[in-house]
């Protein structure tokens, strides 16, 4: 079981793309002006192939802001999303929606012949990310999962590194999300966040990232999770909130590596220990991944670290330039299918292992990659 099985190339199918493709600026959409979509679209306006010929957003005071941001490119404004989908003139798309609409929006533009670049996580049930593994692998177009980790330059030269021995063996990880409160109760997205069968929670939803970066170094996806969680400061606060505000879960991977994971929103500004972790085990050294990437061997009885790479220029917007780099370039693709459906069935394994109280299996999603 190697990393190559569970997270193979796309150079191929970009190749193909590529070999498709025109000289000619790429005309692309927005759905989803929100917090996240208006960070995205900033990006996509920096890029020289891109022209955001379109956007669309259910709530006007979000696609004003948006349509005055891209005002250069003189975007149609819509609030049906499948005006989009139905244009012959949108070559790509992106989905920034809540994410429960991420994969019925993703795979309708996949089947309309489009690009598509899908916010994480692509689906927060496994139906979900069955619709859309489905929808990308009978596809053509260049599929991008929004997990910016994967192209995150000096991260990625550190976990290469790893794959190729540096620290031993891989072992164990630990890592975890904690932030000192919950997101704001009055914040525009509030209305879907802390609904659990829109959002997924915070696992689901944010956690993510640091889940998919966990396979990422491991080189494979869990077998079986178990944990508890639950909603232990914020009872019901806001009023009929569904989503959990702390929990703990441990993944079982092949060959004998464990995985401990945990997420609070109640840890004091301050307090020692906070924040978002990766510390990776290996039976010669330990890194600590999230950043830094220092390197700690074993058996020293102190040592400071070093660095097991470089420290590099991260663009802010370098997931998105690799979205178009794969239409227009052929690049290969940081973050396809394989990366988006791992990631998300990992977040949605433990969130079932938290919800049922019981062994959760990877084997009963039943979706192949």
């Amino acid at each position: 079981m190697t990393r190559r099985q569970f997270f193979p190339s796309s150079a191929a199918a970009a190749q193909t793309v590529f070999a498709q493709s025109t000289e000619k600026s790429i005309s692309t959409a927005m759905i989803g002006t929100g917090n996240r979509g208006s960070y995205v679209l900033k990006g996509i306006l920096e890029q020289p192939n891109a022209k955001v010929s379109a956007l669309c957003d259910i709530k006007p005071d979000r696609l004003d802001k948006a349509a005055t941001a891209a005002a250069k490119h003189n975007p149609k404004t819509y609030s049906d999303w499948r005006r989009i989908i139905d244009s012959k003139d949108i070559d790509a798309v992106f989905v920034a929606t809540p994410p429960h609409l991420h994969a019925e929006m993703a795979s309708a533009a996949l089947k309309a012949g489009k690009h598509v670049y899908c916010e994480k996580p692509i689906g927060i049930t496994a139906d979900q990310v069955r619709q859309i593994v489905s929808a990308a692998k009978g596809s053509k177009s260049v599929f991008m999962v929004g997990q910016q980790l994967r192209s995150h330059r000096q991260m990625g030269a550190a976990i290469k590194k790893i794959h190729e021995g540096a620290i031993g063996k891989v072992m164990m990880v630990r890592a975890q999300r904690f932030s000192a409160e919950d997101i704001p109760h009055d914040f525009s997205s509030a209305d879907w966040y802390f609904d659990v069968n829109k959002s997924g929670g915070y696992l689901i939803e944010m956690s993510v990232h640091n889940l998919d970066l966990c396979n990422w170094v491991i080189g494979a996806h869990p077998i079986k999770a178990a944990g508890f969680g639950g909603i232990l400061r914020y009872k019901n606060d806001p009023p009929g909130r569904t989503i959990m505000d702390g929990g703990l879960i441990t993944y079982d991977y092949p060959n004998g590596v464990k995985m401990s994971y945990s997420l609070g929103v109640f840890h004091p500004n301050g307090m020692p220990g906070g924040g978002q972790t990766c510390y990776v085990y290996g039976d010669k050294a330990g890194v600590d991944l999230m950043y830094s990437t220092n390197m700690y061997p074993l058996g020293q009885r102190k040592s400071e670290g070093q660095p097991l790479a470089e420290k590099q220029e991260e663009p802010p917007h370098a997931h998105t330039a690799a979205f178009y780099d794969c239409i227009v370039k052929g690049a290969a693709n940081p973050a396809d299918i394989a990366v988006g459906a791992t990631g998300a069935l990992t977040a949605i394994l433990g969130h079932e292992a938290m919800t049922k109280q019981k062994v959760a299996n990877w084997s009963d999603f039943g979706i192949q990659l």
